[in-house]
């Protein structure tokens, strides 16, 4: 049975940024997605909930921030 489903522009436009050929279907790459998201190790997936949550919290540091931080470790 087939299906209509409602996305966001910003999501279909994603979506068609990821075709690797022209008439790929959006089901092949969603399909695509899912079967990435299953061969994730429960670690890996446990890792990735805990920076999602670390990312939300504001627990990060910038790109700049640990350029400094390696440079001021290589000049000591």
């Amino acid at each position: 049975m087939e299906t209509t489903i409602q996305i966001s522009k910003n999501l279909l436009n994603r979506l068609a940024r990821m075709k690797m050929y022209k008439k790929e279907s959006y089901e092949n790459i969603i399909w695509d997605l899912i079967e990435d998201r299953m061969e994730f190790s429960e670690q890996t997936k446990r890792n990735i909930e805990k920076s999602r949550l670390e990312i939300e919290k504001g627990k990060t540091v910038s790109l700049e921030e640990i350029k400094r931080r390696l440079k001021r470790n290589v000049q000591s």
